[in-house]
């Protein structure tokens, strides 16, 4: 089956946001294109109208904003990876690109993308969802800042509603003596992760744990930030043993599905791995450039 649509090119954010207006539900937005092309190869996305966004300069940005890395919503993953800006002052994020599918997608799929996309076990949601990223949706009535905790409603969906683009994701700057992990469980480097963590870790003074933040993915229908691990750690030393507490309590209560790439139980038990790794790194990177 050959995919037929309506091709536009709005030069500006606005000529996008009217063309959405103007087709509605009908419409899909070309970014990076790593995800959406997929999908219309396969026939599982058959908009009537594409509007390519790749011409809008304006959505190309990494910057240092009030406390936060803003990155708009057409950076590409390789511009990330190669901004000293974003290594320093969101390591976390520096840290989970190199996962993404191959140096051919790194190059063409978008930060904007991958979030609206909002595949479950991709790397740039999860790691939103890690941080408590936020994200400025804009429509005709103008922007709004969603959190992750909310942007993320369930499988492939996301709160950006009708005649709304995503334009800019703000994560906020580590603070000092932060270390971070991002760890991922693939059959093969590339592939859809079976399950993943992203984790962060301030140390006190004294070595204690100030802030610890942990998300996981490929347990539910959005990545989630699971403030347990945080309620286990704070103000401890990050000793092996509470560690594993707080990874064994952070998976306390998950549901994930069973599908053809593992069982439900599965996920559950290397979720609990994955998250206690993760930690042990953040901690272990943390009291070494402390």
């Amino acid at each position: 089956m050959v995919a037929t649509f309506a091709y536009e090119t709005p030069g500006t954010v606005q000529e996008a946001i009217a063309a959405l207006g103007r087709h509605g539900d009908d419409a899909k937005i070309l970014a990076g294109g790593q995800s959406l092309i997929p999908l219309l190869n396969l026939g599982l996305a058959q908009p009537s109208v594409l509007i390519d966004i790749t011409t809008i300069g304006d959505l190309e940005f990494i910057e240092e904003r009030d406390g936060t890395v803003a990155i708009g919503a057409m950076t590409r993953y390789v511009m990330v990876q190669r901004s000293e800006l974003a290594r320093r002052a969101c390591p976390l994020l520096a840290e989970a690109l190199p996962f993404i599918g191959d140096r051919q997608i790194r190059n063409r799929g978008t930060i904007g993308g991958s979030l609206a996309h909002a595949d479950p076990v991709a790397e740039v949601p999860t790691v939103a969802a890690c941080l408590g990223a936020t994200m400025r949706i804009t429509g005709q009535a103008g922007a709004r800042d969603v959190p992750a905790s909310e942007f993320f409603v369930t499988y492939l969906t996301t709160a950006i509603g009708p005649g709304e683009l995503l334009t800019e994701v703000r994560f906020p700057v580590a603070a000092p003596r932060t270390g971070v992990s991002f760890q991922e469980l693939v059959r093969r480097q590339g592939d859809f992760a079976i399950v993943a963590a992203a984790a962060t870790v301030t140390l006190g003074e004294a070595g204690e744990c100030r802030d610890v933040q942990l998300a996981l993915a490929g347990v539910d229908a959005t990545p989630i930030r699971v403030d347990r691990a945080t309620d286990v750690l704070r103000n401890q030393q990050p000793t092996a043993e509470r560690i594993r507490d707080a990874a064994r309590a952070a998976c306390d209560g998950i549901d994930p599905e069973s599908d053809i790439m593992a069982s439900a139980e599965y996920r559950r038990a290397m979720a609990e791995v994955f998250a206690r790794r993760a930690l042990e790194q953040a901690a272990h990177r943390a009291s070494v450039g402390a």
